[in-house]
């Protein structure tokens, strides 16, 4: 396993930097090789993309989230990887945004990028993306402010936060 952690300090209100990231579906406009990215429901998301020159589709699951605090992360099968991005309050128009993530490279030509670091600073850029994707635009694209607890052991992750009417689509859209 290799792992990676990144801050970086983002020009407005930890609720609008949380708000943003909760969004996955804009992923694509900040992460490079990020194709795009499905919200299938509060919890799971399928994402399409490129890692490290191999086109990989794989689907994620929310393993935790509190508002304003955390999303944490991890994939359901290959390729293997999750984290944690925490969002901390810095000032009243300041927020800081760390990134810890572990992943499993697979095969030579992952392995070969994660050597060379190509992986890290794909990260770091796509963080210093999202800086400019929500200092540029000044306010979120949506939110969700849901809840999701951290798993109990060996059981799925349960569901609270806000009710949404009968219909309305998950988080994200």
């Amino acid at each position: 396993m290799s792992s990676i952690e990144y801050a970086l300090d983002v020009r407005v209100p930890i609720r609008v930097a949380y708000n943003q990231w909760t969004q996955f579906e804009t992923f694509p406009e900040f992460m490079e090789g990020v194709e795009s990215v499905k919200q299938l429901s509060d919890t799971r998301n399928a994402w399409q993309a490129e890692i490290a020159g191999v086109r990989r589709e794989f689907e994620t699951e929310i393993t935790e989230q509190r508002p304003d605090e955390k999303v944490a992360w991890r994939t359901v099968g290959p390729p293997h990887h999750g984290g944690i991005v925490t969002f901390r309050h810095i000032d009243a128009t300041t927020t800081r945004v760390t990134l810890q993530m572990e992943y499993d490279p697979e095969g030579f030509v992952e392995t070969a990028g994660d050597w060379l670091q190509l992986v890290r600073m794909r990260v770091q850029g796509d963080l210093r993306r999202f800086k400019d994707f929500i200092e540029t635009r000044g306010g979120e694209t949506g939110a969700w402010r849901g809840e999701v607890p951290p798993p109990a052991t060996g059981t799925a992750p349960p569901v609270t936060g806000m009710p949404r009417p009968p219909g309305s689509p998950p988080m994200g859209t």
